[in-house]
C-alpha cells in the first residue's frame, strides 16, 4: 500500500484575514451558503457580509442547528440547492465545520473553512464525524477531498474563551502518540495509505509546540491578547494536528472520546477535554514510560486538561458504565484497532480506571 500525504487546498493564518473571506471564497463560486451560529453571526456576520459584497458573491447565512446529525445535514442540503449554491463556507468551531464539509460533499461543492476557535483539529480534514441528534458518536464520514481553503483570522481566535483554545490542545495533544501508534502498526491512516515521514515530522512539531507554549497561550488569551504562543498554539492545534492526525493516523485516544459519547455524564465536555485524558488511556495501554506519562500529566494539568474522570464530569464511577464506554471504544472498525497490540474492552477498561488513578495521584 502506498505512502499518503493529504492536505487542504490553501491554509491561510493571520490577523485580521476574515475581512479577506470574500477574496479566497470568490475563485471557487460565487453563490455562497454560510454555515454559522447565530453567536457567530452576531460576532462576525457583519465583517463577512462586508467581504462577500466587495468580491462581488451573494451570500446566505444558515444558523447551525447544534448537531452534526444526517438530519441537520439532509435539511442544509434541501436548503442549499434550493438557493443555487456554487460554493459551501463553514464559519465557527468543530461540528459546523464537519457539518459543511458534509454539506459540501452531499451537494458537490467547494469549500471554505473557518475557525472562530482553535478547539479542534477538524478544520483541515477530509473526515466528517457523524452524530446521533442526541449526540452520541454514530459514524465517521470519510470525504474523497480535503477544504479548498481553510482561513484562521488569529485576531477572532484569540478573543475566543481560553478554555476552548486548551481543548484544542487536548485535541492536538493526541496527534503524535496516535501518530506513531499507527506507524508502529503498520496501519493504513485516515488519508488511505500508510503514514509519510512527513507526517510523523508534523505530529512531532505539533507535540513539541505544546510543551513549548501551551502554558503561556492559555495565559495570553486569558489576558485578552495575541502573542507569539497564541499564533504557535493555533496553528498547532490546526494545521499541524490536523494533518499529523489525519495522515498519521487515529489509535485509541480519538476511539476512547468515541466510547465517552455513551457516557452522559461527559456531554458538558468538549471534544478536546475527553481526547486528552483518551490520550492517557492509551499511553496506559501501551505502559509508556513513567517519564511520558510524568511528561504529559504535568502539561494536562499546567493547562487545565482532564486528568481524572471526576473532571470529565464523572463524579462516582459506577462499573458498568465505565465497561459500556470500553465496550464503545472497541466497536468494529473504531481506530483503537490500529493499535500495535491487541486491544479489548477488558484491557481498555483496565486502562481508564488506571489513568484515572494516575491523575488523582499526580493531582
Amino acid at each position: 500500500m502506498a505512502n499518503i500525504i493529504i492536505a487542504p487546498g490553501k491554509y491561510v493564518q493571520g490577523q485580521g484575514e476574515l475581512g479577506n473571506i470574500g477574496k479566497y471564497t470568490q475563485p471557487l463560486g460565487d453563490k455562497v451558503f454560510v454555515l454559522i451560529s447565530r453567536g457567530g453571526y452576531q460576532r462576525v456576520g457583519a465583517q463577512v457580509e462586508e467581504s462577500f459584497r466587495q468580491a462581488g458573491c451573494t451570500a446566505h447565512f444558515e444558523f447551525f442547528g447544534g448537531e452534526c446529525c444526517k438530519t441537520e445535514i439532509r435539511r442544509l442540503q434541501t436548503l442549499a440547492e434550493e438557493l443555487g449554491t456554487t460554493v459551501c463556507v463553514g464559519i465557527g468551531g468543530g461540528k459546523i465545520h464537519d457539518t459543511a464539509k458534509a454539506l459540501a460533499y452531499y451537494t458537490h461543492k467547494p469549500l471554505v473553512i473557518v475557525p472562530t476557535i482553535a478547539g479542534t483539529d477538524a478544520p483541515c480534514s477530509a473526515l466528517s464525524v457523524i452524530y446521533t441528534d442526541q449526540g452520541v458518536f454514530e459514524e465517521y464520514l470519510w470525504l474523497p477531498a480535503n477544504p479548498n481553503v481553510v482561513l484562521v483570522d488569529t485576531d477572532v481566535v484569540s478573543k475566543a474563551p481560553a478554555r476552548l483554545l486548551v481543548s484544542g490542545m487536548g485535541d492536538a495533544l493526541a496527534t503524535y502518540f496516535e501518530a506513531q501508534a499507527t506507524a508502529d502498526a503498520n496501519a493504513s491512516t485516515c488519508a488511505g495509505g500508510k503514514n509519510t515521514n512527513a507526517a510523523l515530522v508534523l505530529a512531532r512539531a505539533c507535540y513539541d509546540t505544546l510543551l513549548a507554549d501551551g502554558l503561556k497561550a492559555k495565559l495570553a488569551v486569558e489576558n485578552h491578547v495575541c502573542t507569539k504562543a497564541v499564533e504557535n498554539i493555533i496553528e498547532a492545534n490546526t494545521y499541524l494536528s490536523g494533518i499529523g492526525f489525519e495522515s498519521g493516523g487515529l489509535a485509541a485516544a480519538h476511539a476512547i472520546h468515541n466510547g465517552f459519547t455513551v457516557a452522559p455524564a461527559t456531554h458538558g465536555m468538549y471534544h478536546g477535554e475527553k481526547v486528552a485524558f483518551g490520550t492517557l488511556v492509551q499511553l496506559v495501554l501501551q505502559n509508556a514510560e513513567l517519564e511520558v506519562l510524568e511528561e504529559v500529566l504535568d502539561f494536562c494539568q499546567s493547562v487545565g486538561l482532564p486528568t481524572t474522570l471526576a473532571e470529565l464530569g464523572i463524579q462516582k464511577v459506577v462499573p458498568e458504565e465505565i465497561r459500556a464506554v470500553a465496550e464503545a471504544a472497541c466497536a468494529p472498525g473504531e481506530t483503537i484497532h490500529n493499535m500495535p497490540m491487541e486491544v479489548t474492552p477488558d484491557k481498555v477498561y483496565a486502562a481508564i480506571l488506571a489513568a484515572d488513578a494516575l491523575g488523582r495521584l499526580y493531582q
